[in-house]
């Protein structure tokens, strides 16, 4: 991201699925989509959430690493890490 191109006004939603119990799991990030913080709110909530915010919102097919990078390793999430086994 450009210096100077962080701008707080804008805030987005990335929604990564909706759970069987009807709980909408979902990243929140301010002024830049790739620095997320993961929530899970029931639809109603997430719905009022998302209209008191003004999001913007992104596919979740929308990485904020390239799988391809040289970093891509350390990019991870709750949602993948509790769909991964660990040693």
């Amino acid at each position: 991201m450009a210096t100077g191109s962080f701008d707080i006004t804008r805030k987005f939603v990335r929604v990564m699925r909706t759970r069987a119990n009807g709980l909408i799991e979902f990243e929140f990030a301010v002024g830049d989509p790739d620095v997320a913080v993961e929530l899970v709110m029931p639809k109603a909530a997430f719905d009022e959430f998302c209209a008191a915010n003004h999001v913007e919102r992104i596919a979740a097919e929308s990485a904020a690493f390239d799988s391809d990078a040289a970093d891509a390793d350390f990019h991870w999430n709750l949602h993948q890490a509790t769909h991964q086994r660990f040693r």
